[in-house]
């Protein structure tokens, strides 16, 4: 490698940043588009009738498979990571904890805005004009599923700069309590509101009480014990231990997740302990912390490639586009497919398997080429001179933004909600954002 070269890497990469962690990113929002395509079963029998399904859940492997493939407890610990990172930068610069905040607020806000706009007039304009409710509700429940990450990615980063300093003063004793915290939420839900007072899960559509609404509070307890596990990434506690100190992690975490599956209440499934999350997530983020720092080696060697380093580039720059757009756009492939007609494999056949890698593909292509334009809203704008500078307004803001997403987790996106979390997010930005001034004529 050439002196220039070598130059231009390292003024490319940071010092000291860990590109490893920059791939866990990416890889995990990948496997979450790859993992809703096969959830996306939409084909044609052999007479032309249509199919619809969720085929991967009629797969007996299905189960097992999301002890591996759910991944986002991984996303919330290199987030941990990320977020202490940036916490050290803009304390060294001065930033308080109310402005870091709404730098998070405003990366999570701005892009969900144009889903939120997109959502709203969908569904609005589906029931001006009569199409089935009971369709119409199907595909928008799906659609609006991924929408749970932005209110719990919200709610750990408005309270990282709090967390952070109780990392450094109590140490392992903080995720310890919160792991205690959530596996009581757990209990309270699954023996006695499940129980003993026998309250079922809400429907899949329709308002109103159910068991899930109790374990909402293990928004705050799980993921932040996830962001927590992230400051122990950071501080290097998982590059001091050894390959088989690593595996005792592993294999401990995993027999402790097989022991609270045993006892009844917890889903064999880790994407139905997702929503609301269990204590089991937070199990994994400490399996999926120690498998990272396993790979640590290889995976480094991976990002000295100039192939690897172009394609997290590529698919980082827009993750967030990327993780928001990805359902619609493949309900968007998926209709133009029907329309034309192209032909489409009926769900669940070889063919159907083979096609779903290259169904990826489009799908990523098609929603980078969308994030063009709307990679702009991903950008946090400078702005020196808050609107109202006042800590409430943040406070406010960030409640604002979740609150309506937290409901269509809850009850699934549906007309009302979506134009709720599209007012909810605008009125968030607007209350936390800063007010541009021109500049002072010269004298």
């Amino acid at each position: 490698m050439s002196r220039t070269s070598t130059a231009q890497e390292k003024r490319s990469v940071p010092a000291g940043r860990d590109l490893t962690l920059d791939l866990a990113r990416v890889a995990c929002v990948v496997l979450v588009v790859f993992v809703h395509i096969l959830f996306t079963g939409v084909g044609r029998a052999d007479d032309g009738a249509l199919l619809i399904e969720k085929t991967v859940e009629f797969q007996p492997w299905f189960a097992a498979a999301t002890w591996l493939a759910n991944i986002m407890p991984l996303f919330f610990v290199v987030g941990g990571y990320a977020v202490r990172a940036g916490w050290r930068s803009a304390s060294a610069r001065g930033e308080t904890a109310d402005a870091f905040v709404r730098v998070r607020l405003a990366r999570l806000a701005r892009p969900a805005i144009p889903v939120f706009v997109f959502f709203t007039l969908a569904l609005g304009v589906a029931r001006s004009i009569g199409l089935d409710p009971a369709l119409v509700d199907t595909i928008a429940i799906g659609v609006g599923s991924p929408l749970w990450f932005l209110a719990a990615y919200m709610v750990v980063r408005a309270l990282a700069p709090l967390m952070i300093r109780m990392h450094g003063r109590f140490g392992i004793r903080v995720p310890i309590v919160l792991l205690a915290a959530a596996i009581a939420v757990d209990a309270f839900r699954f023996a006695f509101i499940g129980g003993v007072l026998g309250i079922e899960p809400i429907p899949a559509t329709g308002y109103g009480l159910g068991q899930q609404l109790f374990g909402i509070p293990n928004i705050v307890f799980v993921w932040l014990f996830a962001q927590q596990i992230g400051f122990f990434l950071y501080d290097g506690w998982f590059a001091r231990r050894s390959w088989w100190q690593h595996l005792l992690i592993v294999v401990g975490g995993y027999a402790a997740i097989w022991g609270l599956v045993s006892l009844g209440g917890y889903s064999t499934s880790m994407l139905t302990n997702q929503w609301p999350p269990t204590a089991l997530m937070a199990l994994f983020a400490v399996v999926q912390a120690s498998v990272l720092a396993l790979l640590h080696r290889p995976l480094t060697a991976l990002m000295r490639t100039r192939a690897a380093r172009g394609a997290v580039f590529i698919v980082g720059s827009r993750l967030m586009t990327i993780y928001l757009w990805h359902l619609p756009m493949i309900m968007v492939l998926t209709g133009i497919q029907l329309l034309l007609p192209l032909p489409m494999p009926a769900p669940g056949s070889a063919l159907w398997w083979w096609t779903r890698p290259v169904f990826l593909v489009v799908v990523l292509a098609a929603v980078w080429l969308l994030s063009l334009w709307l990679v702009r809203f991903e950008q946090a704008p400078k702005t020196a001179v808050p609107r109202f500078p006042s800590a409430r307004a943040t406070i406010a803001g960030v409640l604002l933004f979740i609150a309506p997403v937290i409901a269509i987790t809850a009850y699934g996106l549906d007309f009302p909600l979506a134009a709720a979390a599209l007012v909810g997010s605008v009125a968030a930005m607007w209350l936390t954002s800063g007010e541009r001034r021109a500049p002072a004529a010269r004298q």
